[in-house]
């Protein structure tokens, strides 16, 4: 079987799977020190982008990303602003949600295929605050969360005077 462009699967692969906690201190107790999961990073996000992202006003959010040997991420995700115990249902930031990330080609073309077929986003694809990756965020029919993220090329330009 052929593939070309057009045909080709959207979806590369699975990005990271990311977990709402309560606490990243005793979540990082259990992933980290007890599962053996290796921390890759960790960053607080505030401002439009996160806000926007989440569908969150005035969202503030730390998250540390793990790896396991197989290479496979996990994000945990602790919602400073927000922060709602649950069981996993309702709002984004409800302790238990999780949300599914894919690492995709064009965000622009998947979110035009995703209106075609009446699935809604929460918003239109936006340009990460480090510029480096454009992101959007839908859900599936049974209303779990995904995240699809395209990977941005750092721009291309002329020199500058002096050569460096």
């Amino acid at each position: 079987m052929t593939t070309d462009a057009a045909t080709a699967p959207m979806a590369q692969g699975v990005r990271h799977t990311g977990l709402v906690v309560r606490s990243l201190a005793r979540s990082l107790e259990f992933y980290r020190d007890l599962l053996g999961l290796r921390e890759l990073s960790r960053a607080v996000e505030t401002g439009p982008f996160i806000e926007a992202l989440v569908g969150l006003p005035e969202a503030e959010l730390e998250w540390v990303k793990l790896r396991a040997e197989d290479g496979t991420l996990v994000e945990l995700l602790q919602y400073r602003s927000h922060l709602r115990p649950g069981d996993g249902a309702g709002e984004v930031c409800a302790t238990g949600r999780v949300h599914l990330a894919f690492t995709v080609r064009d965000v622009d073309a998947l979110h035009r295929a995703l209106a075609e077929r009446g699935l809604v986003c929460k918003h239109p694809p936006l340009l990460s605050a480090d510029g480096r990756c454009k992101v959007m965020y839908c859900s599936d029919p049974d209303n779990v969360d995904l995240e699809f993220v395209e990977q941005v090329p750092p721009p291309q330009g002329p020199a500058t005077a002096g050569g460096v």
